[in-house]
């Protein structure tokens, strides 16, 4: 069993928009610059930037990486450049190291196969709210990883938001189809109810704000009232008044609920053939 080390660098492997999101969490949280690399052949300009301005070691090589033992390796490159990029980070596999894939689709078989069956692995799959801080992110371990280990990866996690873990990886299809495919529902969801608020007679652009505006209330409300979403719906919905009319289209025969499982088994089923 291995777990992070506490001591080495956190090492991020590819700083893109999700990486990037996640680098800029962890200054925040207040990790020392100096506790950071980075390897991206072509950061963005916000992440050389940060760079610069933190002391964050960029494109060190990997040798003089594997010596500072690092306690986590955030592998944040795009899925397909999996094969070419990680069978050369095999030096990282020791004793104290864990590495951290947020990458969708990629299993931790698939991990295990390309870093070699010694390494330490979690598995993760964050939304992308985590740019903006309000992520939420499930992630499951192979059995080289203590406990130790998952509370180092969940701390970096938590910097884009919140953390969950799974009992089993074959529930990770699921997360994709609701967290993590879950924010262009909510994003499609705006459009329909600006669209909705024009075809009974509000500008365009009324109608967009109002929308957006009561999507993000509702969803601070979610965020920072204890209450049930069920008991929060309850809350504002008087009987016989202008909400309750519109929930019964809404929930009639699980209208919405129905479609909504139809179109998160569509994603799920198609997180599984990506992933084969």
């Amino acid at each position: 069993m291995t777990s992070g080390n506490g001591e080495g660098p956190i090492v991020l492997i590819g700083a893109g928009k999700m990486g990037g999101a996640l680098l800029q969490g962890w200054l925040a949280q207040g990790i020392a610059g100096t506790q950071l690399a980075v390897r991206d052949p072509s950061p963005p300009q916000e992440v050389s930037q940060l760079v610069v301005e933190h002391g964050i070691a960029l494109n060190p090589g990997i040798e003089a990486l594997a010596e500072r033992r690092p306690r986590v390796v955030v592998l944040a490159v795009k899925p397909q450049l999996f094969g070419d990029v990680l069978p050369d980070l095999k030096p990282l596999v020791q004793p104290g190291t864990v590495f951290l894939s947020i990458a969708a689709g990629v299993s931790l078989a698939r991990l295990s196969e390309l870093l070699g069956e010694k390494a330490a692995i979690v598995r993760a799959m964050p939304n992308t709210p985590a740019s903006v801080g309000r992520g939420v992110s499930a992630a499951v371990a192979n059995a080289h990883v203590d406990a130790a280990g998952k509370e180092a990866a969940g701390r970096l996690l938590e910097a884009a938001g919140e953390a969950v873990w799974l009992p089993s990886e074959d529930l990770m299809d699921a997360v994709t189809a609701l967290s993590g495919s879950g924010p262009a529902y909510v994003f499609h969801m705006v459009e329909a109810m600006a669209a909705a608020g024009t075809s009974l007679g509000l500008a365009p652009d009324m109608a967009m704000a109002l929308a957006r505006a009561t999507v993000a209330g509702a969803g601070e409300m979610l965020h920072v009232l204890p209450e049930s979403a069920g008991q929060l719906r309850q809350n504002v919905t008087s009987p016989g008044g202008t909400t309750e009319a519109a929930l019964k289209v809404l929930m009639g025969d699980e209208r919405l609920t129905g479609l909504l499982t139809e179109a998160m088994k569509a994603a799920r089923d198609r997180s599984r053939e990506l992933g084969k």
